[in-house]
């Protein structure tokens, strides 16, 4: 099957985006699956990030049944650990010819392509765990949130901390309120690429390269190896916010229940926008500042009042803040052990104390050291799972939601990518969450999407 028919089947598909909303309540709905049953896995994205799955899948006891992956050259040790799994280029004449093999979707693609293989999946009724960022652009967070929905798959987006059980004790710290009410909240890494020429000229595409199938819902351009280098690139990648911010934000996004803004059912808020604003050290269209500040101002939540959530991204004055609030100097690799032990993570400050979490959001530490020395915490509220891709896959078959489930995803994604489009025009905007509308600049509207070129379409 051509990748032409493919693409057609896939387009067709689109069609019925609109459908109505038939909200299944677990994965049973989607497919019927005993709890000892393999589940059989693809891959999509085998290189990088994609290996771990390679030998993670295996290894917790489920099945690799097909591998894709658009250039052969870096997928070439992950194919040969798969000796016997057919190996595909293109996703969807993967998901068409292996339709009655494949339960499930792991998404590890650079940022650009998540949105379009999740949602080529979840229409071919598939479970997903797609890799953070879980999209590209807040527009593609938002559509793929409701075809999961729509289609009651079971989903994941790979934000791994949210597993560990120290992520799910920081949570039920806020949550109880030991922290007293909480004041504000700082996030941070350590800076973005600043501006960059863009490629010149046209070289030969390397054979074990399909350049079309990379470049996905992108703008065409010639080949040339220096867009391969991605993360630079707002056309590819979401900078730190959709690379770190993925982790270090997710710790009090949930424990502040800030998704329940996008709550459509029962006791939603009245006030449901969403004020923003850039701090940058310029503002670049085709890549990402050198440092910026976000500011969030976020209204309240059924009982919790507004606060203000803020990101420092290589931003001097806030790391001297976060510094300042905890009594001494984060390690950036030029303070203390000067082993990059504090470049990035999350600061959650309220009246009676404080709580900082590593970057992934895998350990944290409770301030004041001496009020909270021998603290337990209280009881848990939250199941302890520690493994990411085992909660997925019992979700899969059929057990409980998975934490990081795109209901819950899909909005801590929409979230950090304003934060990208703030940096464009480092202007206050205003963001109607029902409506995924910038309600004061149109520009900045247009931002919260992206044109595909096409043959392409979610």
């Amino acid at each position: 099957m051509g990748a032409r028919t493919s693409r057609r089947q896939f387009l067709a598909g689109a069609a019925g985006a609109g459908a109505s909303w038939l909200i299944l309540r677990d994965a049973r709905s989607a497919r019927g699956f005993a709890a000892n049953q393999r589940l059989n896995v693809a891959l999509v994205g085998v290189s990088g990030r994609g290996s771990w799955f390679v030998e993670t899948i295996p290894r917790i006891g489920e099945n690799v049944v097909a591998a894709c992956d658009v250039n052969e050259q870096r997928a070439a040790a992950a194919f040969q650990k798969l000796p016997d799994v057919p190996k595909y280029r293109d996703f969807r004449r993967m998901l068409d010819d292996r339709q009655k093999e494949i339960d499930a979707v792991i998404v590890a693609t650079p940022d650009n392509t998540h949105a379009v293989i999740s949602a080529a999946a979840i229409r071919h009724r598939k479970h997903v765990y797609c890799e953070k960022p879980l999209t590209h652009d807040v527009a593609e967070a938002r559509a793929v949130r409701e075809l999961a929905r729509q289609h009651g798959v079971a989903t994941q987006m790979g934000n791994q901390g949210t597993a560990t059980a120290d992520f799910r004790r920081g949570v039920e710290i806020v949550q109880a309120g030991v922290l007293g009410t909480i004041q504000e909240v700082h996030v941070w890494n350590t800076g973005g690429s600043g501006a960059r020429p863009k490629p010149q000229g046209e070289q030969p595409v390397p054979t074990a390269l399909d350049w079309d199938l990379w470049l996905g819902p992108a703008a065409w351009r010639s080949y040339h190896p220096d867009w391969m280098r991605w993360h630079t690139w707002r056309d590819f990648a979401t900078g730190q916010l959709g690379n770190w911010g993925s982790h270090s934000a997710n710790l009090p996004f949930m424990a502040l229940k800030i998704a329940s803004l996008w709550d459509s059912e029962g006791g939603a808020p009245v006030e449901k926008t969403l004020s923003f604003k850039a701090e940058v050290s310029e503002t670049l269209n085709d890549n990402f500042p050198r440092w910026e500040s976000v500011r969030w101002e976020v209204p309240a939540r059924h009982d919790l009042p507004p606060i203000t959530i803020q990101w420092h991204n290589g931003y001097q004055p806030g790391r001297e803040r976060v510094e300042e609030l905890i009594g001494r100097r984060l390690d950036w690799g030029d303070a203390g052990d000067r082993k990059w032990l504090e470049h990035g993570g999350c600061l959650i400050v309220g009246s009676e104390g404080m709580l900082r979490a590593t970057e992934h959001n895998t350990r944290i530490f409770l301030y004041p050291e001496d009020k909270f020395a021998g603290f337990e915490g209280p009881s848990p509220t939250l199941p302890r799972s520690g493994s990411h891709e085992r909660e997925w896959i019992a979700a899969c078959k059929g057990g409980p939601r998975s934490l990081s489930n795109f209901d819950y995803a899909g909005p801590l994604n929409e979230f950090l990518m304003l934060g990208n489009v703030a940096s464009r025009f480092a202007e206050r905007l205003t963001f109607d969450v029902s409506a995924c509308k910038i309600m004061d600049h149109p520009e900045a509207d247009a931002a919260l999407r992206r044109e595909y070129r096409p043959g392409w379409s979610l």
